[in-house]
């Protein structure tokens, strides 16, 4: 049986696949370090071939032409992988600054999985939103948000930069305010906590007030922290309509 493929489709795919691929090397939950690379492969592979009857085909006549379009479908890829990163980011950002004014921070570790480094509340808000992005179904979003970018911005086309642009400081705006909002309530608590003990220590100097505040502030951080952890499903699915209301600004 013969088998006849046309140079443009199978240079479309790859086009496609690129894309792909550089948007799961960089956009959670596909660039933790525990997918394999063969996996995101594959699943590159597999979408692009998915949305191949939807794309216009583009044929490039030379070596150098298709090179300089696998670069610009990575670089397309990648730019809308960090947008989507950015947003998820506010969800460690918030565990770092429960951290900071908790006192864990002094047990701050890196961890290679996701080649960040925090403290107990930042890495479990981040491993919480990765398992989350999977179970609640996020993740398809995701992944149908960039497939309708293919629609705006087609292969063998590049973004507008000044879109992008816009779109990272709105998104770094959008990252402090939502770890304000995921952390903020706790945040409230502990300075509050700090103030009675500096009181205290006021009326009592020889009470030593700040040495019996931490493992006050230990129990207030862990005890608060799981009301706002409760709060995480619907946090992560905002972050995710959100991010998807990136790209589809970025490739408008």
């Amino acid at each position: 049986m013969d088998l006849t493929l046309s140079l443009a489709a199978v240079q479309t795919a790859m086009l496609a696949g690129v894309r792909f691929a550089a948007f799961f090397a960089v956009a959670p939950p596909f660039a933790h370090r525990g997918i394999p690379g063969a996996v995101k492969a594959m699943l590159s592979v597999g979408l692009a071939l998915a949305v191949l009857p939807r794309l216009d085909l583009a044929a490039t006549e030379s070596t150098g032409q298709f090179v300089g379009a696998l670069v610009l479908e990575a670089t397309v890829g990648a730019a809308l992988g960090f947008l989507v990163s950015l947003l998820f980011a506010a969800v460690q950002a918030a565990g770092n600054l429960i951290d900071l004014f908790g006192g864990f921070q002094l047990a701050q570790a890196f961890d290679p999985q996701n080649m960040t480094s925090g403290a107990q509340f930042a890495r479990l808000y981040n491993m919480t939103c990765l398992v989350l992005l999977f179970v609640s179904g996020a993740y398809q979003v995701l992944i149908a948000g960039l497939a309708r970018s293919f629609d705006a911005v087609p292969v063998g086309a590049g973004l507008d930069l000044a879109k992008m642009a816009d779109a990272v400081t709105t998104g770094l705006t959008d990252m402090f305010l939502a770890a304000l909002q995921i952390g903020g309530p706790l945040l409230v608590v502990l300075f509050l906590t700090d103030v009675g003990l500096g009181l205290l220590t006021r009326v009592s100097p020889s009470l030593n007030a700040f040495a019996m505040g931490f493992p006050l502030k230990i129990l207030m951080t862990v005890t608060f922290a799981g009301f706002a952890y409760l709060a995480l499903p619907g946090v992560v699915n905002n972050l995710a309509q959100h991010a998807v209301e990136a790209m589809m600004k970025v490739a408008s």
